[in-house]
């Protein structure tokens, strides 16, 4: 699948100060986003929120997108969970026809066996219509897909096409790289080892920072999907300041303060999450002017 390669980006969605979808701001995000170098877009993931969205605002969001998008770049929706049901029912019901694939999280909370993940996402890809994106962040979600378990469903289920591994764990991507299917696509979660997954095999990353900054980030995947280290990592360290920021109070306060230096959309978040502090969105617009970036 050459359309999940290189740089996709985990969109936030942007509030208005009521908590409102501020979709003037969802615009200039993607068109921001279309026009600097991404490769893809990813729809209601952790960064989007999604857990206090309502499912009558995904759907609005995912044909806001679309519209905007005009089938220019491919289009990921989050549909997980811990009710396995719930999101069989989700897929089934809902409008997936500008979708190219479902990015699905790991079972948070329940804790599964890997016995239970391999049962669940058996089950997810069995109804799925659409090409499947596992994403295992074992961060939020208490539980981590183990290697075995991931390439067992890679080689059991033809749709289920990639991890989006977000474990911050260098050697369990190493061994995913290993012993992958050759077709099969290992992407970067951590912004922050993102390039040397790319430089060791990996398919890019679907990316936090890259929405804010997505010429230079998107740059330096491509520069490592394509064995160029030493120009790679000249854009690495520049942007790791900024990267590191964004995620030293929670995701998405840290993106939203960066999205909104750059006049593009507020920093509203919905509880329980809060607003970056004054010292973090102080530390950011230094780092922005650093980059040249106001």
């Amino acid at each position: 699948m050459t359309k999940f390669i290189g740089t996709g980006v985990a969109l936030i969605t942007p509030f208005k100060e009521d908590l409102s979808i501020d979709y003037d701001a969802l615009e200039r995000l993607v068109v921001y986003n279309i026009e600097n170098g991404t490769e893809y877009l990813v729809i209601s993931g952790t960064t989007g929120e999604s857990v206090t969205v309502t499912n009558e605002e995904k759907k609005a969001l995912v044909a806001f997108i679309a519209k905007v998008n005009k089938n220019r770049l491919p289009l990921v929706l989050g549909i997980g969970g811990n009710n396995t049901a719930n999101i069989i029912n989700e897929i089934k019901s809902t409008d997936l026809s500008n979708i190219d694939a479902i990015l699905s999280v790991s079972p948070y909370y329940s804790k599964p066996t890997q016995e239970g993940i391999y049962q669940h996402f058996k089950a997810i890809a069995e109804v799925s219509p659409k090409p499947i994106i596992l994403y295992n962040v074992p961060g939020r979600t208490s539980s981590n897909i183990l290697p075995e378990t991931t390439l067992r469903l890679a080689k059991d289920f033809d749709n289920i096409i990639a991890v989006k591994e977000a474990g911050n764990n260098v050697h369990q991507y190493l061994e995913l790289l290993r012993t992958k299917p050759e077709d099969f696509l290992v992407i970067s979660g951590d912004d922050d080892l993102a390039l040397g997954v790319a430089l060791a095999g990996g398919a890019g990353v679907i990316s936090v920072i890259g929405q804010a900054l997505p010429k230079e980030f998107s740059e330096m995947i491509r520069l490592g999907i394509a064995g160029k280290a030493k120009e790679a990592y000249g854009l690495h360290f520049k942007l790791m300041p900024i990267t590191g920021l964004i995620f030293s109070e929670n995701n998405p306060a840290g993106i939203k303060s960066v999205l909104e230096a750059l006049n593009i959309s507020k920093s509203h978040v919905r509880l329980p999450l809060v607003e970056a502090t004054d010292k973090l969105k102080s530390h950011i617009k230094e780092a922005l002017r650093v980059l040249g970036k106001s």
